[in-house]
């Protein structure tokens, strides 16, 4: 089964680089469609670790790989197309299966323990102290924001520094929602000026979940929606940061947020396949 997933990743990523006419040097033996694969089988199955990912892609589809080091490097320069195929496929959620409620959420990713921030070496700078008030704990790292449809898949992802509010975020994220489409999250994303101005200008109905104290009350069959809605989001997280190691290695902080990437779409592909 195990083999059927892994050779099925492989031919979606295939499928799509050559949809996008992507061009590589016709001597090599190891292409990029197997570099994505390796790194996303590394992130799906193996936490992370791409030298295990190698050797099991060696063992069992490639006849030749390449070394830990070539292979990094190589990665590294697919990043930017790494990230290019996470959103067209969540483009073929949007527009061709029609999505149009989706749900947005936030959540934390730590580099260190607190006691090792003076010597953390990925990330230096007070933007990255942020709070998690989900478990009432401060970390230090960042936040993925990440916009899923209602049954729970990835289409968009943002990388931000720990310290920002999420209120903050959306005034700065581009967002490549169909129009008329709804876009549900927590309260903490609280901000009437941003959800008449999308619903203007977007045409995307902002449905923010609403405190107690709020101006703006909530029906009680419309919280319940969007109480469904955050429970949809909640459990994608939790599935997302339980592929992730207790500690992601990484030296550079380019390799960090490649893995970030990795995980979720690891976690994309896992239900497209």
């Amino acid at each position: 089964m195990l083999q059927d997933k892994v050779i099925s990743i492989y031919c979606v990523i295939d499928d799509l680089l050559k949809e996008m006419n992507h061009k590589e040097h016709n001597n090599r033996r190891f292409s990029d469609s197997q570099v994505l694969t390796t790194a996303i089988v590394s992130a799906l199955y193996f936490r992370g670790n791409q030298t295990l990912a190698l050797f099991y892609m060696k063992s069992h589809f490639f006849e030749e790989t390449i070394n830990k080091s070539g292979f990094t490097k190589r990665l590294h320069r697919l990043k930017e197309l790494l990230l290019f195929l996470f959103l067209s496929i969540g483009r073929l959620f949007k527009y061709l299966r029609c999505e149009m409620e989706y749900v947005i959420d936030s959540f934390p990713v730590k580099v260190c323990h607190n006691i090792r921030i003076r010597r953390c070496k990925l990330l230096q700078g007070e933007q990255y102290r942020g709070y998690n008030a989900s478990k009432r704990e401060y970390f230090y790292g960042v936040k993925i924001q990440l916009i899923t449809t209602t049954d729970g898949i990835p289409v968009e992802m943002y990388l931000v520094e720990g310290r920002e509010h999420d209120s903050q975020i959306l005034q700065r994220m581009h967002h490549d929602l169909p129009p008329e489409s709804t876009l549900y999250g927590d309260s903490g994303y609280t901000d009437y000026e941003i959800e008449d101005l999308f619903n203007e200008t977007e045409l995307v109905d902002l449905q923010i979940c609403r405190k107690s104290n709020s101006k703006r009350k909530d029906k009680p069959y419309t919280a319940f929606i969007k109480e469904s809605m955050r429970k949809i989001i909640e459990t994608s997280i939790s599935q997302i940061t339980s592929l992730m190691p207790r500690h992601i290695n990484a030296v550079t902080t380019n390799g960090f947020v490649l893995k970030l990437i990795l995980f979720v779409m690891a976690f994309q592909i896992k239900h497209v396949i």
